[in-house]
């Protein structure tokens, strides 16, 4: 028999077969139909659908508020055409972290991308010692933060300043976007307490700059070669113009090397992994501003890289109309999927007496597993045949339903 192990990729979450949302699908901010941005865009997000497992947020990538101008910048806005796919269930990478990528990384309520804080350059293009976008890009930002690249994707690298009210620290800052690992990026405030207690505080980075005199070694102590030495400190290259010259301290801020945490927000009473905006004490942005350099959670495939962001929405989505009605949070369940790691055996608990159907796709949507079972005792399934990969879970009984990713390793 093979060793296997399948890691439960995120909390067990009913989905009822009433219209109970998440803050993944009612926190954007959706365009009425007919109002425009820069060049006469529709602006905003022109529509949310959802299913089970995934939110689709379709946008031009243009904001409601005024853009412009870009100075030195030669390229315009333009529309963008985005189709974004947020999953409803992230969960933590337990692997090798991935890195934020160059390009889009995440996506504000408003449909405007996140860049990270890289500009794409390095000192003698070696990759060494890498360009602050902050720093060098500056310039060229508009009033709200932003400016467009070569493509026309106007995006920003910092705090949108445009988006929500970052000088208000007397409230918990709304959800003003989502990392493409699924997990919300919240402004710059939150509760003192991870718990959901005590004042409103404004989130302070565990980066700084470095106690260096000069650009020979890497943050994790990496000795460089002759070679591999950055430029010294001067005015063309300041303290804080190369991303290498920050360190992460623990414990000197609130959050963690991926600029989040896990808390309770007025939107996950029960608590969820959140990122925060950064702002200093003067409200400036903040290294690392919006992610650390990794990802908390994994990161599905369809929204980073080249061509990326024009993912296909599959049929029987639900469309959310937000002018409507009042949406409803998630119900708790008490379904669970264990045990985590697991050897060829998946067992699900919790289920209520009854029917239930249970099947599991690949990632390209072939069905892999059919069962049904009248059960109200654990279920125990074998994918022992299953080759490793990423596979979802789907359990149903006609009035509840249960959806998961699952992830089987080799």
């Amino acid at each position: 028999m093979r060793l296997r192990s399948i890691v439960i990729a995120f909390a067990a979450i009913a989905v009822p077969a009433s219209a109970q949302l998440s803050p993944a699908i009612t926190s954007w901010v959706i365009n009425p139909g007919s109002e425009t941005g820069y060049n006469g865009i529709l602006s905003n997000v022109r529509e949310v659908v959802y299913d089970n497992l995934d939110v689709y947020v379709g946008c031009a990538g243009i904001p409601g508020y005024s853009i412009g101008p870009w100075n030195g910048n030669p390229n315009d806005a333009g529309d963008q055409d985005w189709e974004f796919k947020i999953t409803l269930f992230p969960f933590q990478n337990s692997w090798v972290p991935v890195n934020t990528p160059l390009g889009h990384i995440g996506v504000w309520t408003n449909g405007v991308t996140i860049f990270n804080p890289r500009d794409g350059m390095s000192y003698n293009m070696q990759g060494i010692w890498n360009q602050n976008a902050y720093y060098f890009e500056g310039g060229s930002f508009d009033a709200c933060l932003g400016h467009p690249n070569q493509q026309m994707e106007y995006h920003t690298h910092i705090n949108p300043t445009c988006l929500y009210d970052d000088t208000d620290s007397t409230q918990h800052s709304p959800i003003i976007g989502f990392a493409f690992d699924g997990f919300p990026i919240y402004g710059a405030y939150g509760y003192q307490n991870t718990g959901g207690t005590g004042p409103i505080t404004r989130m302070l980075s565990n980066y700084r700059l470095r106690a260096i005199t000069d650009r020979t070694t890497l943050p994790d102590g990496t000795v460089l070669n002759a070679g591999q030495y950055g430029p010294p400190f001067n005015a063309q290259y300041p303290r804080g113009s190369f991303i290498e010259d920050y360190e992460f301290v623990s414990g000197i801020g609130t959050l963690d090397v991926h600029n989040g945490r896990f808390c309770v927000t007025p939107e996950y009473p029960s608590g969820t992994y959140a990122y925060f905006v950064t702002l200093d004490a003067d409200l400036e942005p903040a290294f690392p501003y919006v992610l650390g350099p990794t990802y908390y959670g994994l990161v599905p495939p369809g929204n980073t890289g080249p061509g990326s962001g024009h993912n296909t929405v599959p049929g029987g989505v639900t469309v959310y109309n937000p002018f409507t009605g009042v949406a409803e949070p998630l119900a708790a369940s008490n379904i669970a999927a264990y045990p985590n790691p697991v050897v060829d055996e998946l067992v699900i608990s919790g289920l209520a007496n009854g029917t239930w159907t249970l099947t599991m796709h690949d990632a390209l949507g072939a069905l892999v597993i059919s069962e049904q079972a009248n059960t109200g005792a654990p279920w125990s399934v074998d994918v022992s045949a299953l080759a490793g990969g990423t596979y979802v879970l789907n359990l149903s009984n006609g009035s509840e339903r249960f959806a998961e990713r699952v992830v089987v390793m080799e």
